[in-house]
């Protein structure tokens, strides 16, 4: 592994930023501006809803991009010669990410919306939030599992050989999982915006990052370690930014249902346990240390929750129950992700006395 890699896979503090620490306060700050400029300026929403093309909102185009490429340039995609040296590992996180977590979610959406929670929920977007949570679950975390990582004294090198891996599947699985299980649940499928929000979101993102990433590691590891650090809040605001205009198209819904937020957390949580907890005891049983079962789990569980957010307003509209549900998967997604690490740190010893043998 080359240096640039190390620079970028392990930084020198294991920290979280300030930015991310207090992302859900962040969150609910964003709640509340955006509903009272919604309620304040009602025609703030609809100049914003004007700015489109082949249905794609060219505002909250350019945010997400300014959201996703900075965390993207942080992937090495000469790491993915490290899989086999983790193959086991590697193999759980996969089978999670891609064979449990999106089909798992997929049956929790459709118990808990359109049945518990069904009498509760306004009945007109009951298919949207189950489209919503799909979209929240179909892609792993790109960018925050490096901060969970480094929390629980993960394998710097096992972290990004897992993150490049499940990039490269994405380009090509993610929008075919998202159709088969929203055409399961009963959603109509607009494949042409859907491939459109994959290459525009993952595709052409992927390709202008490392482009980007090759070109500042030509000027040093210590110029790109720079650049990415002055992103990462610009990331994270262009984020806050967004759900700030979708709080403002989403406010009367949330002043009429204000429990709906609460509602749509809970298959959220629950996936979150069990596949983090999945993740955990598989990696135990087949020997794996602890320093790649805990990143495996927490990349397990995590979502990559602004690749949602731009392709649920893409197919379904800024005032969808599909938005609102993929922005309470950024509202929960720090406290949640923090507890997980918390648990995997406090149960190292209860790992590695009843490890298998490798």
């Amino acid at each position: 592994m080359t240096t640039s890699t190390i620079a970028a896979a392990a930084p020198a503090r294991p920290a979280i930023s300030f930015f991310e620490r207090y992302l859900t306060v962040w969150v609910g700050l964003c709640i509340v501006v955006g509903v009272a400029l919604g309620q304040v300026v009602p025609g703030f929403s609809k100049a914003v809803a004007s700015f489109e093309v082949a249905k794609v909102n060219l505002p909250v185009g350019f945010l997400i991009w300014v959201m996703i490429i900075p965390m993207l340039l942080k992937i090495d995609f000469g790491a993915l010669g490290q899989v086999t040296s983790h193959w086991r590992g590697i193999g759980v996180t996969l089978f999670i990410n891609w064979a449990v977590k999106p089909f798992s979610m997929a049956l929790l959406g459709w118990f808990f919306i359109r049945h518990v929670f069904a009498p509760y929920l306004p009945a007109e977007q009951l298919d949207s939030y189950v489209a919503g949570l799909i979209l929240l679950a179909a892609a792993p975390c790109t960018a925050m599992v490096f901060v969970w990582s480094q929390l629980c004294k993960g394998d710097p090198y096992f972290t990004l050989s897992q993150v490049a891996l499940n990039d490269a599947i994405m380009v090509v699985a993610f929008a075919p999982i998202v159709a088969l299980l929203l055409g399961l649940s009963s959603i109509t499928v607009p494949w042409d915006t859907l491939l459109v929000s994959v290459g525009l979101y993952i595709v052409v993102p992927v390709i202008l990052s490392q482009l980007w990433r090759k070109a500042l590691l030509r000027r040093g590891v210590g110029h790109f370690q720079a650049v990415t650090a002055k992103l990462g809040p610009l990331s994270i605001s262009a984020l806050l930014l967004t759900l700030v205009l979708l709080f403002a198209f989403q406010g009367e819904a949330i002043l009429n249902q204000p429990l709906v937020i609460a509602l749509l957390a809970v298959p959220i949580l629950i996936q979150v346990v069990f596949n983090s907890g999945l993740a955990y005891l598989l990696n135990r049983k087949l020997g794996v240390k602890h320093c790649v079962a805990g990143p495996s789990a927490l990349i397990g569980a995590s979502n990559f929750f602004e690749l949602a957010v731009a392709t649920a307003i893409s197919l379904f509209g800024f005032q969808s129950g599909a938005a609102l549900a993929t922005v309470v998967g950024v509202l929960i997604e720090v406290p949640v992700m923090l507890a997980v690490v918390a648990v995997v740190n406090r149960t190292r010893g209860w790992y590695d006395a009843g490890q298998a043998t490798s």
